[in-house]
């Protein structure tokens, strides 16, 4: 997925990065009181915490993989925390984190909304914050640092754009049925905004229901099997992860149908499971999204930590994926 503009690709801004950590990286772990941030002082390691969404996807469950193991190669100290995806554990543990004076904090939101009190009381105890994967809709663009992630709209305008494509000949409706991610998360809100968007170019494409699957394969699984007996006729499933696309192609399967015929799939993250769908012709198209955000973070952590300046957002170079990409791409596949 080509970047433009002042986004930066993950390959050019890591090698920015590490030209800037040759003169500073080490500095910024022994100066506590750098920037403004607070520290653990002394020869300490810097110490970064970090509450994760949860554990509900091949995707999620790799994005903690990455940022553990960047950690533990950065040599960062990692106080992780799971938030069970529940915005109230989130900020349970963002406040924690404040009590313990770790130097920096990172956080992949729930939820889009009701961040501002609790990045407020960081921002109090001058410790700078990352955005990861998510972003919050906060008017004070000062309670964070930085937002390290992808662009979740153009991904669901990415796979609008090819429905657009693949039916271009069609001369009656084409039904769609929708699995949304959790119910008022950045990802779920962007890429339903940004395949209505595409979808709009051919008045043929409808979408006939749309429900939070909460980005789960149970949850994709139960919702589809809904959509089948409430719609009798589906031409094409959207589904705003590989993991509740998954759970569909099951209850898909069930109903005596075909995937990636009968119904079309279409679906984001491009995780080894639902790329080896793509591969097998069960899905259709993936726009993918990387959660390889691991080394990025921790020199991001070094920077703040040192009180260096950083980009507000920094996207991920990613792609889309058809059923010959998959195939070439699954050998070597690391997630």
């Amino acid at each position: 997925m080509g970047i433009t503009g002042n986004t930066f690709t993950r390959r050019g801004f890591g090698a920015m990065l590490a030209a800037g950590l040759l003169v500073t990286g080490l500095g910024a772990c022994a100066n506590s009181d750098t920037g403004g941030d607070a520290g653990t002082g002394g020869d300490d390691k810097l110490v970064l915490g970090f509450s994760q969404v949860g554990a509900e996807s091949g995707w999620r469950t790799a994005n903690t993989t990455s940022v553990k193991e960047a950690a533990a190669e950065a040599g960062i100290e990692l106080k992780f925390d799971d938030a069970q995806q529940k915005q109230e554990n989130q900020i349970k543990a963002i406040r924690n984190f404040i009590q313990q004076k770790v130097d920096v904090i990172a956080f992949s939101p729930v939820v889009e909304s009701g961040w501002d009190t609790v990045l407020k009381e960081a921002k109090d105890a001058g410790i700078p914050v990352i955005l990861t994967d998510r972003a919050v809709d906060s008017a004070d663009k000062s309670l964070y640092k930085t937002f390290l992630g992808s662009d979740f709209v153009k991904e669901g305008r990415l796979a609008g754009e090819w429905l657009v494509e693949e039916t271009k000949s069609a001369t009656g409706p084409v039904n769609i049925v929708e699995l949304q991610g959790t119910t008022g998360s950045a990802p779920a809100n962007d890429r339903k905004k940004g395949f209505g968007e595409a979808i709009a170019a051919n008045p043929n494409l409808k979408i006939i229901a749309s429900q939070s699957g909460d980005f789960t394969r149970a949850g994709g699984k139960a919702v589809m099997e809904q959509f089948l007996k409430a719609n009798p006729k589906i031409d094409v499933l959207f589904a705003h992860n590989d993991d509740m696309g998954l759970g569909a192609l099951e209850a898909i399967t069930a109903a005596g149908k075909v995937p990636g015929k009968d119904i079309k799939i279409i679906t984001v993250d491009a995780v080894k499971d639902g790329m080896q769908a793509l591969a097998d012709g069960k899905f259709n198209f993936i726009a993918e999204c990387s959660p390889l955000l691991g080394p990025q973070l921790m020199d991001l952590a070094k920077k703040v930590h040192a009180g260096e300046e950083v980009p507000p957002r920094i996207e991920t170079e990613e792609t889309t994926f058809t059923q010959q990409t998959a195939k070439e791409a699954l050998p070597t596949r690391k997630y």
